[in-house]
């Protein structure tokens, strides 16, 4: 072979490697060949026409159905805690009114509430119902809104199930409803259905239910109302609800209105010069009359919101649908025995004393009470009011009143969690030294505050003990700067208070957030439950013929530890054996041996007070309110029932003594792990020189624990004072012979709460 053939082979044979080089050294061109754009593109249409064929199956399969709803509403029944029948509800109130009897602007609020693109689209919110698949998927539930047609749909022809199934079916029957019915029909269909609160369904009963009008003589700012309303019935209901939810309606009837100008269907002056048209209050249900409605409506929202947190409802509105649909039985905790025992307590000590024909201020009195079992974490008794038929705001559930001097052994217990220590280096127990002069300014606080004492009283050197026992604000509120306030915040809401009520601010310490009994009873009931989290509950079980609602323990972990728990309550027995409730408590006649620790609470004002309290069994909050019988408005209790002002130690601690020495363990001790506090006996009799001259039965609940060196036992004890709910003149001063050195001088800010 000659050269020219040899070069000539050579490069022949090269020309053929190269392939085989290229596929054994590119791994990514088999891959590249495998997932083409157009292998891609091919099988992204697939799918689309995979989708759009089933979805054409589903529309040829499914018919518009017959309407239900009715159909499926059924009685709840509400069972006390033994099972024996609390009530029943259900029945439909409803009355269907042609569209043309609604006012056009009324029709029009109710679609710039909840589609404004009503009259033009097809029926379905596209995206949104994406949007809803998707999350059903994934297990969020569903975001994002759906036109009035798909919600017309869902409640009366379908149910609230979290299904695709379901969400499919709605897309399917609102398509087909929007092509063969007209948009005044769809409507109508919905406002004659929805369900608008006070046990209202369709606008006509809902009128008269708000307004007492017909619906054809609704204003349009009624009609926005209203519509607004739909979002969510019982919390926008004006008559229960809280401040924030009224500030919350308030905002989305602006919305409404504000997109009928948008939309051309409102002036602009007109809207302008409109007003919040506030409903009038409820008619009632005559089987909800005094606890019965209170018990129910509680039930009600727990069942809710429970609904809406495992995941059965997309919200709140959705969980009153499934639960108005009926069906359930509701068992709460409520032991019928102390249900009535509490009633009665409160008629006997308060409500049988009030006279509004003499004195109008004593329409302005709102009770509220919550009895929580601390081993179980049982509501088994709740007063909302002195009948739900007259005043239809929960009092037991009410968080827009201060908790005041109940708050202090939340301080209390935080300084012994974190172990904290005066602004000199030394350890906070209950026989601390503090200076207890009123209106003398914390020290170590970058903002100023100077709280006044109950009356302005001076008690100069006292313990924490007996800082308790007095309800002295001008200890707490230098403790609370001690232990830290983000401490003390931190501490509250392992306890159980509500976070959003709370702020890190010494002004905090006097219980200037808001609070409600039931709260309050939760977190003395952790307390008494050894630091072991107790969420009180309601319920205690729910079940239909579909479903059966879990609810999680309402005992917890341990938030703070046994010993710092214990020695708050060994703290709070000197609340009541020598402190503000030691008249109506410790001295009560029906007290047979119960042991007791409490605390009152008396609000800046005078517009609460307060007397929470327990035994080793059973955990009692007392709250008293003034609210203007009128307008709502908070008020003070000054002149109530004839008396200068109302103390916690007064009526509320009466109303607690009247039932819990009625319903208590004559023999449960506590079982304290502690060596602090008022409960603690003495291991020595103190010296004369210690301890002047008083009756042989009082108890030195305040002397200074035997380990103490002798310098820091203060001369005079301050528990041989005979205390009063409201003193008036400066109480003897003990000075210990280690001065505090937790004073500074800072100016003085306006006086808070006292006891």
């Amino acid at each position: 072979m000659g050269r020219a053939e040899e070069r000539r082979a050579r490069q022949r044979g090269g020309h053929r490697a190269a392939p085989g080089r290229r596929a054994a050294g590119d791994g990514k061109s088999g891959i590249r060949r495998f997932f083409t754009w157009k292998k891609l593109l091919g099988t992204f249409l697939g799918a689309c026409l995979l989708g759009i064929g089933a979805f054409i199956v589903l529309y040829l399969v499914i018919d518009i159905p017959e309407g239900n709803a009715d159909a499926k509403l059924q009685s709840n029944v509400y069972e006390y805690s033994d099972g024996t029948l609390l009530a029943r509800d259900g029945t439909v109130n409803r009355e269907v009114v042609p569209l043309a009897k609604v006012p056009k602007k009324v029709q029009q609020a109710f679609v710039a509430a909840e589609n404004k693109t009503f009259y033009k689209d097809s029926g379905v919110d596209l995206k949104g119902t994406a949007r809803g698949l998707l999350n059903t998927l994934s297990g969020k539930g569903a975001q994002g809104g759906s036109t009035i047609t798909q919600q017309y749909v869902k409640n009366y022809y379908l149910t609230q199930d979290q299904t695709v199934s379901r969400k499919l079916q709605e897309m399917v029957i609102s398509l087909k409803l929007d092509r063969e019915k007209s948009k005044d029909y769809i409507l109508a269909g919905y406002i004659n259905t929805s369900y608008y609160g006070r046990n209202a369904y369709g606008i006509q009963a809902a009128a008269q239910a708000y307004y007492h009008v017909d619906a054809e003589d609704l204003e349009v700012e009624q009609g926005a109302y209203l519509a607004a309303l739909l979002q969510a019935p019982s919390q926008y209901d004006w008559a229960v609800a809280s401040d924030a939810s009224r500030k919350l309606v308030q905002e989305r009837w602006n919305y409404v209105l504000n997109n009928m100008v948008e939309e051309g269907w409102l002036d602009r002056s007109e809207r302008q010069a409109m007003k919040f048209p506030v409903p009038e209050k409820p008619k009632g249900d005559p089987g909800k009359a005094g606890q019965t409605g209170y018990l129910v409506e509680a039930a009600n929202d727990a069942l809710e919101q429970r609904l809406v947190a495992q995941g059965a409802a997309e919200n709140i509105k959705q969980a009153e649908v499934m639960r108005r649909n009926g069906g359930w039985t509701i068992t709460l905790n409520i032991d019928k025995k102390k249900q009535t025992a509490l009633a009665k307590a409160v008629k006997a000590q308060l409500t049988s004393k009030l006279d509004e024909k003499e004195r109008p201020v004593d329409a302005d009195v709102q009770a509220g009470a919550v009895s929580v079992n601390p081993k179980t974490g049982a509501v088994v008794a709740m007063y909302g009011g002195v009948d739900y038929l007259q005043h239809f705001r929960n009092n037991a559930t009410r968080t827009d009143y201060q908790p005041a001097s109940t708050f202090k052994p939340v301080i209390l217990a935080a300084a012994l969690e974190e172990n904290a220590k005066t602004q000199s280096g030394k350890p906070i127990t209950a026989n601390t030294i503090y200076d207890g002069t009123s209106k003398r300014p914390v020290k170590g606080s970058d903002i100023a505050f100077a709280p006044e004492n109950e009356d302005d009283g001076n008690y100069g050197d006292v313990t924490v003990q007996t800082a308790m026992n007095k309800s002295i604000n001008s200890v707490f509120a230098q403790l609370g700067v001690d232990v830290g306030m983000d401490e003390v915040v931190a501490v509250a809401e392992k306890l159980g208070m509500n976070s959003a009520d709370l702020k890190a601010v010494p002004a905090q310490t006097l219980g200037t957030m808001g609070a409600s009994p039931l709260e309050m009873a939760g977190v003395y009931a952790t307390l008494d439950n050894h630091g072991k989290k107790v969420t009180p509950a309601l319920i205690k079980s729910v079940e239909n013929n579909t479903r059966k609602v879990e609810f999680p323990d309402p005992v917890g972990e341990q938030v703070i530890s046994r010993e710092a728990a214990d020695t708050v309550t060994s703290v709070l027995t000197g609340v009541v054996d020598d402190g503000t409730a030691r008249t109506s408590v410790r001295d009560n006649a029906k007290r047979d041996g119960q042991e007791v620790a409490g605390k009152t609470g008396t609000s800046e004002n005078n517009k609460s007070a307060w007397f929470t309290g327990y035994t080793p069994d059973l955990v009692t909050a007392v709250g008293l309110f003034g609210e203007d019988n009128k307008t709502g408005a908070q008020v003070p209790l000054y002149k109530v029932a004839g008396l200068p002002r109302i103390n916690g130690g007064g009526f509320p601690a009466q109303i607690w003594a009247a039932y819990m020495f009625g319903v208590t363990s004559t023999s449960a001790e506590f079982d304290l792990d502690t060596d602090q506090g008022a409960a603690v006996e003495p291991t020595r009799t103190p010296t004369p020189t210690q301890r002047p001259t008083q009756t042989p039965t009082q108890q030195p609940t305040t002397q200074a624990p035997t380990t103490a060196p002798p310098s820091q036992t203060p001369s005079a004890t301050p528990t041989t004072q005979e205390p009063t709910e409201e003193p008036t003149t400066q109480p003897p001063s003990p000075t210990p012979t280690t001065k505090p050195t937790d004073d500074v001088s800072l100016d003085p800010v306006d006086p808070g709460d006292g006891q």
